[in-house]
């Protein structure tokens, strides 16, 4: 079983790090005394998230990675050594989406995308599980509340989102049989207000939207921070995404009829796709450091009761909790049986 440490005596890897849920794990990290290996392809905005921790106290590393070459993450644990002579925790956090229907993607696209979402989690994993195989330490996958379930419009993000999974799984179990002292978590994060919809590939005639509930990338932060320092196995962050696994699990064609009435309107905001719209799919477009949206719609939640209790909670609170969305689901699933029979004796 994996001895891990305390925060402040951790060397961590962020990939990912100068933007939304990486950039806020590598600031909070920062100020809780983690020594920091800051990976991601945008080498000014990595020396600037490392200046600005530095003139903080904090110790950190730049390290421009792109996460889907193997021998650049290789290049990424190997500095890491060099600065600080190990790896406690390695955060698998780089990744982007493409907004369109399938067969409008092209496949070079495609193929991009499961670079950095997929084979980027996939290099992470096995050149940190070297790094720690003697002293121990965590690995923490970013999945998605998309692991368990695809929606419309972004195809390719949710088929890669099951891919980490997959492997997260195969690579957890591996791991527990060999007896290696590593933990390995996989976080998954309902919609989170980041520059998710910015930084994607859009070929949709409206520009993307995030559709609610929407929580801050802070409580994602938190959920790696403490996952950390406290081996676990999956993190729902928000009880949406807890819920979204519940529907996929108990009524998946209810969901999917669901999802048809919605989500190809909830996805797509009233404004015109932009002309030569820049993302970063390929490269880094050259945002500065930020970690939220701003200008959301939707109110963006700043805490999560089943978060908390599923990490922190006593067992009846946390039972609670869970009999509750259950119940909700059960109560959905009657409902949309219930709509059916009427729609079917009206014909």
């Amino acid at each position: 079983m994996a001895t891990l440490k305390p925060l402040a005596s951790q060397v961590m890897v962020v990939t990912g790090a100068t933007s939304g849920i990486g950039l806020t794990t590598a600031r909070m990290a920062a100020k809780r005394g983690a020594r920091l290996v800051l990976a991601a392809r945008d080498r000014a905005a990595l020396e600037t998230l490392a200046a600005e921790l530095g003139d903080s106290g904090a110790q950190a590393l730049a390290v421009p990675t792109d996460v889907g070459i193997r021998a650049e993450v290789h290049a990424l644990g190997e500095a890491a050594l060099q600065r600080f002579g190990r790896v406690d925790t390695w955060v698998n956090n780089a990744g982007v989406s493409i907004y369109g229907r399938l067969e409008d993607v092209p496949q070079a696209d495609q193929e991009q995308l499961f670079r950095t979402n997929f084979w980027g989690v996939v290099h992470g994993s096995l050149v940190a599980l070297q790094l720690m195989k003697q002293h121990g330490g965590a690995i923490i996958n970013l999945g998605s509340e998309l692991s368990d379930r695809a929606v419309p419009l972004q195809g390719m993000y949710s088929a890669s989102k099951h891919a980490v999974k997959g492997f997260t799984d195969a690579l957890r179990m591996e791991i527990e049989k060999d007896g290696v002292p590593v933990s390995v978590t996989l976080i998954r994060p309902a919609g989170v207000d980041t520059l998710f919809t910015g930084h994607a590939r859009n070929y949709l005639e409206h520009e993307p939207e995030l559709p609610a509930p929407l929580y801050a990338p802070e409580l994602v932060a938190d959920a790696i921070l403490y996952s950390a320092q406290h081996a676990r196995r999956d993190v729902y962050v928000g009880g949406a995404s807890r819920l979204m696994s519940l529907e996929a699990a108990h009524m998946p064609r209810l969901l999917d009829k669901f999802m048809n009435l919605v989500m190809f309107r909830q996805q797509q905001s009233a404004r015109p796709a932009a002309a030569n719209r820049s993302d970063a799919l390929y490269q880094p477009n050259g945002a500065a450091l930020q970690q939220r949206q701003g200008g959301r719609r939707s109110r963006v939640h700043e805490s999560s009761p089943y978060t908390f209790l599923s990490m922190r909670g006593k067992p009846l609170g946390m039972a609670l909790l869970v009999g509750g969305a259950l119940f909700a689901a059960w109560k959905l699933q009657g409902k949309g049986q219930e709509n059916a029979r009427v729609r079917t004796l009206a014909r």
